[in-house]
């Protein structure tokens, strides 16, 4: 793969990188750069996550070396309750790889990192120090506003949630943190923080944030958002049935968003079509070779919402194959950790 070849691979669906022309030059010059990204387990995973499993897929392909931090200790710092936070690293630890399964990546230069195997060490601790000493309260808290929950009493543990962030791209030995959208604020706070530490200032890569079932941000808080990753094939259906897709409409489609960034990309990569069954008297089948044809077709009124979610919904239930095996076991892990 060329570096140029490499390039368009990792800014495909993206919406910022910072530098694009650090980036290339990263590219050409190391044989194995090393990228992350970081988790904070909070919420349960859902099919969102597979727009950054794509991502990190494409940096595997790319030639790099992947690190997802599972960051036990910022979701302590975000109001996850301590007691729980071993149960749900272990529930991440499980699902995540078989997510990567389940699009056929490859994971041999893949690698998940807990946090709290080196952020309780002297020398984090002692730099996490130092950096609380030239941070202000307000750059803290502006920094971390998009990802923290604060509330109306808000805790100290939230300001420490982004010099934690950005700490982390040093102690991982990374050239690139990759993120969504909504740590821009983070990811900045860290590009112009880490070298008052003596520290490089790394690379940002974003993509964007797609919006759930009900027409806003997918969100692992609100069930009626989102699809479970242990949701059977009947509750896909189902709450695909329910899903925001008004005819024509493409902003805040939830479906449509779906369909571009996970599904699509899927089948392009594996040069396979996209097939809409339908009975002959409704016009026989319907086959897409790329994203845009399907959002022509849907923006053109041709293409009917039902017949787009029951498509869907089959490509989802294929896609969640991979937890059939072993339900039983990856349900039990999910009870304990989201009781």
């Amino acid at each position: 793969m060329t570096p140029e070849e490499k390039l368009n691979l990792i800014k495909r669906n993206t919406q910022e990188i910072i530098t694009e022309d650090e980036l290339k030059e990263l590219i050409k010059k190391k044989k194995q750069p090393t990228v992350y990204l970081g988790w904070s387990i909070t919420g349960r995973p859902h099919i969102g996550y597979f727009v950054p499993v794509l991502k990190l897929a494409d940096f595997l392909k790319a030639g790099f070396k992947v690190k997802l931090l599972l960051a036990d200790l910022h979701g302590a710092l975000d109001n996850t309750p301590w007691e729980v936070l071993e149960n749900r690293y272990k529930h991440y630890a499980n699902t995540i790889p078989l997510m990567f399964k389940a699009i056929g990546a490859d994971i041999s230069n893949f690698e998940i990192v807990k946090g709290s195997d080196f952020q309780l060490k002297k020398e984090y601790c002692s730099d996490l120090l130092k950096m609380s000493t030239f941070i202000s309260i307000n750059d803290a808290k502006r920094a971390s506003s998009e990802v923290v929950k604060y509330g109306d009493n808000p805790k100290l543990s939230g300001l420490i949630y982004p010099l934690m962030q950005s700490l982390d791209e040093q102690y991982l030995g990374v050239d690139i943190q990759y993120g969504g959208v909504d740590q821009r604020k983070i990811l900045m706070f860290a590009r112009e923080n880490l070298p008052k530490l003596g520290y490089k200032a790394r690379i940002e890569v974003m993509t964007p944030l797609i919006p759930g079932l009900i027409g806003k941000k997918m969100s692992a808080s609100d069930p009626k958002s989102k699809i479970d990753l242990l949701d059977d094939e009947k509750s896909v259906a189902d709450k695909l049935k329910g899903a925001y897709c008004e005819t024509g409409v493409v902003e805040d489609n939830g479906v449509l968003a779906f369909l571009k960034h996970v599904i699509m990309t899927i089948k392009e990569d594996q040069h396979e079509k996209f097939v809409i069954e339908r009975p002959e008297k409704f016009g026989g089948n319907l086959e897409f070779s790329s994203y845009e044809e399907i959002e022509k077709q849907f923006v053109a009124k041709k293409l009917h919402p039902l017949d787009l979610k029951n498509a869907l919904a089959k490509e989802i239930s294929i896609l969640l194959d991979v937890f059939d095996k072993n339900r039983e076991k990856w349900e039990k892990f999910a009870k304990e950790a989201y009781a």
